[in-house]
């Protein structure tokens, strides 16, 4: 670990010393995002919980927790300060990670959100700030051990779908108590997330094949928004903190994902698949760059010590999460990244080992009837 790093960590552990919650003290915890996603069903926990006095709910339009005070405003607001006084903590959870939306708007949202939200924090003498990224901000590479500690090097990078934002976050984390002295930042990194999500990962099993890159070694590790959230409400009682993976304990190696799927592989030269998925990205023709191939390709997972050894337990396992997962995304059909029409998917599924081929024919086609159309 380099100095600035030993630093930063001094600074935060100090800080979460000084501003440890007085025992049996219910506090008062503003989450963003409120109304929508796992920051929903982070409100409507809380605010059933009696171990927190009260919740303060933001975000751009009304939630439908009625047990919960609404200020309905945009993180990036300066206000956003005003609406804070009175909390102990902050769970912030308004993130924009649409595949389909604009890059660059995304991550305006994103990282200027949380430096909002984290000046605004240490203003209202909020003592304890709980962000959300991805365990994928430590990089999938053929040489991480499995599985990777949660101090680990971060060694992604920008090049999969919003984990440019994720890593921004996360160095505005490790710089907040420093900035803010007396704010303690806790930071959990989920595996990949199942219930009710949409990401480049959960749509590798719409395919109908799982494409495996040769010479790989893929593994996989769910976490089931059910166990996010009750991860989420640990650190937002100061159960836990510092920086945290949550996950099902142990994986699965891509085998098994193919015998309990179902589906049947089809594996191509690494040149292959990687060359036709920045190009097809490039021609704006699908929305995962080649770098979310890389999470398909080399392992990730991670221990989840930390909020075992703190007393959480995870409710589901990788095999429970595999099958639901399956459940969500039947009748969907996508090919590189891109859901398809039922006859172009009927027409891909058929052709077994061209699948690729006839699934990049299929966008193309609609890309050039889309131009015509202009």
């Amino acid at each position: 670990m380099s100095s600035p790093d030993r630093e930063v960590r001094a600074a935060r552990n100090g800080s979460a010393r000084e501003s440890t919650s007085l025992p049996g003290r219910r506090p008062v915890v503003a989450v963003t995002g409120a109304a929508r996603g796992v920051g929903a069903l982070l409100t409507r926990r809380l605010a059933e919980s009696e171990e927190v006095k009260h919740v303060l709910a933001i975000d751009e339009r009304r939630g439908e927790v009625t047990e919960a005070q609404w200020h309905v405003l945009d993180v990036r607001d300066p206000a956003i300060a005003d609406r804070l006084r009175g909390a102990d903590v902050v769970v912030h959870l308004a993130l924009d990670l649409d595949l389909e939306g604009d890059p660059a708007a995304r991550t305006a949202y994103n990282v200027r959100g949380t430096q909002t939200v984290l000046t605004a924090a240490a203003a209202a003498g909020v003592h304890r700030v709980v962000l959300c990224t991805s365990a994928m901000v430590y990089g999938a590479r053929s040489d991480n051990d499995v599985p990777l500690a949660e101090d680990a090097e971060l060694r992604a990078t920008a090049e999969a779908t919003g984990v440019g934002d994720l890593l921004e976050i996360e160095r505005l984390a490790r710089r907040a108590p420093r900035a803010h002295p007396g704010l303690n930042v806790t930071v959990l990194r989920p595996a990949v997330l199942v219930g009710g999500t949409d990401t480049a990962l959960t749509r590798y099993f719409e395919s109908p094949r799982l494409l495996v890159v040769a010479g790989s070694r893929p593994t996989w590790q769910f976490c089931h928004v059910e166990d996010l959230v009750s991860a989420l409400e640990f650190a937002a009682l100061e159960k836990a903190e510092g920086e945290l993976a949550v996950g099902c304990d142990g994986w699965l190696e891509q085998e098994e994902i193919e015998d309990l799927s179902g589906i049947r592989r089809m594996e191509l030269p690494s040149a292959v698949a990687l060359g036709a998925a920045s190009r097809l990205h490039r021609l704006g023709l699908t929305p995962s760059p080649a770098g979310d191939l890389e999470y398909t390709m080399h392992p990730w997972v991670v221990s989840v010590s930390r909020l075992r050894d703190a007393g959480w337990r995870p409710r589901w396992t990788n095999e429970e999460v595999l099958a639901e997962l399956l459940e969500e995304v039947a009748g969907r059909h996508t090919v590189a990244g891109r859901r398809l029409g039922r006859k172009d998917a009927t027409a891909a599924g058929a052709a077994g080992a061209t699948v690729a081929l006839l699934g990049t024919a299929a966008l193309v086609r609609r890309a050039r009837k889309a131009r015509r159309r202009v």
